[in-house]
């Protein structure tokens, strides 16, 4: 599935109050990658550092719904997915040929 279909289908199922439209796609984001933090840290906590096909599936779900709020966020941003992930992948890989991967800072 392209991105950009993902977005628009999405679009179906957004159903909340339009007088939070930026801040409730914000803070379900912000929840769901909770979630999948959670997650990470049961691996660690409760399953010896391995990934189990339960865990993997859960993570899944979780990430779907990472997705889902990303989406909708971009699109009350009146953004596109597809332009978001282009414009972060050429970021990535203008720090990769400049050796500066790691570090901190937006700019660098």
């Amino acid at each position: 599935m392209e991105l950009s279909e993902y977005q628009r289908l999405s679009r179906r199922t957004a159903e909340y109050p339009r007088e939070a439209w930026l801040a409730y796609p914000a803070l379900g984001l912000s929840g769901e990658a909770g979630e999948v933090a959670e997650h990470a840290k049961k691996v660690i906590r409760d399953d010896g550092g391995e990934i189990t096909d339960a865990r993997r599936a859960a993570m899944a779900k979780e990430l779907g719904d990472v997705l889902w709020y990303v989406a909708q966020l971009a699109s009350e941003l009146e953004l596109k997915l597809e332009d978001i992930a282009q414009a972060n992948l050429q970021k990535l890989l203008s720090r990769q040929r400049r050796g500066v991967l790691s570090g901190s800072g937006d700019d660098r």
